[in-house]
């Protein structure tokens, strides 16, 4: 079938349905210099207790169960919400899950280990220090070698399901935020998010790259997205996000459409000390959304994702008038693991 410029089309990408969507567009308190904020829901994707991963989830598995997988191996730190997430999967497709974490066993499962417990996954812990992503993967690719060996027909990701089958995720994101906003008769002025391992975060400049080529700039300028970078490796360009968003567009078989550096904004001042070391700056963002919203954000993602965002809105990046979308990326469970709470 012919892809039409003008849409979305999905039909050669191979997709397991797996998430609650479209996911809530709600409206939110006055930022700091007056621009209206908007909640983008997805800690409510359903799968799982929900978050951003659901998204990417659905063309990884996709893929996975075209290509024959009989497992599904991933690997993140010892709380992942990916990891989580793959393992509802597995459980809602029948397959095995196994999961790399960082760390060392604890004596009781708490937060996202539980849920990956309950939902049947292998946790297999490595030692490793979370932020050393590199030894990780490199125990990911072990393990899947191992199953491999066993005749498990493994479906490897690697961490936080950022390859550009699943941030074809992310570009259904983009344009379902932007119909939501058109439907509320608003033209959002950015899409802030929380960037660590770089899939979501290539996925929206993908989608927004494809929303510019079908012309859809001509009434209203496309919003900024911008990244909120939590991780050391997506701070200083490691994934190259516009490599990853070409190499997604490649994937919707959409090579042509164009992806520049400028398209490309990342914050890297919000990251604090180390990966998954709360801040300041975060923990008191999380109090902000739990009074003002009842939103529940976590210490590693969501909560410095959206203390960038205040602290831009503090700028005056925005103003009154202008409409800003903040992506809830989800997180909750981690709330309910030691340390993950204020």
């Amino acid at each position: 079938m012919a892809r039409s410029s003008n849409e979305l089309d999905l039909t050669d990408v191979p997709r397991s349905r797996l998430a609650t969507l479209p996911t809530a567009l709600e409206p939110g308190p006055a930022l700091p210099g007056g621009a209206s904020l908007w909640v983008k829901r997805d800690d409510l994707t359903g799968l799982g207790a929900g978050g951003n991963k659901a998204r990417k989830l659905e063309f990884l598995c996709g893929d996975a169960m075209a290509a024959g997988a009989r497992s599904l191996v991933t690997v993140g730190a010892a709380q992942s919400n990916h990891c989580r997430m793959t393992a509802a999967a597995g459980a809602v497709l029948g397959v095995e899950v196994h999961l790399v974490l960082s760390g060392d066993r604890p004596d009781h499962v708490t937060g996202n280990q539980l849920l990956s417990t309950m939902f049947g996954a292998h946790l297999h812990f490595t030692g490793a220090h979370h932020s050393h992503w590199g030894e990780l993967e490199i125990a990911r690719e072990a393990l899947a070698d191992q199953l491999t060996a066993e005749g498990l027909a493994p479906y490897s990701i690697p961490i936080g399901g950022s390859t550009a089958v699943g941030a074809v995720g992310y570009v259904v994101a983009f344009h379902e935020i932007m119909a939501q906003c058109s439907a509320a008769g608003i033209a959002p002025a950015a899409i802030v998010h929380t960037s660590s391992s770089g899939g979501t975060h290539a996925g929206l400049v993908a989608g927004r790259a494809l929303w510019r080529a079908a012309g859809h700039d001509a009434s209203a300028p496309l919003p900024e997205v911008l990244a909120v970078g939590v991780a050391k490796g997506v701070n200083i360009g490691m994934p190259d996000v516009a490599d990853l968003a070409r190499d997604t567009l490649a994937v919707l078989g959409r090579a042509d459409v164009e992806v520049d550096a400028a398209d490309v904004v990342l914050d890297t001042r919000w990251m604090g000390d180390d990966y998954a070391v709360p801040t300041d700056a975060g923990d008191a963002a999380i109090d902000w959304a739990a009074r003002h919203g009842g939103w529940v954000l976590d210490r590693t993602y969501s909560g410095k994702g959206l203390a960038g965002l205040l602290g831009n809105a503090t700028d005056g990046r925005w103003t009154h008038g202008q409409h800003v979308v903040f992506i809830h990326t989800g997180g909750l469970p981690a709330v309910f693991a030691p340390g993950g709470r204020p």
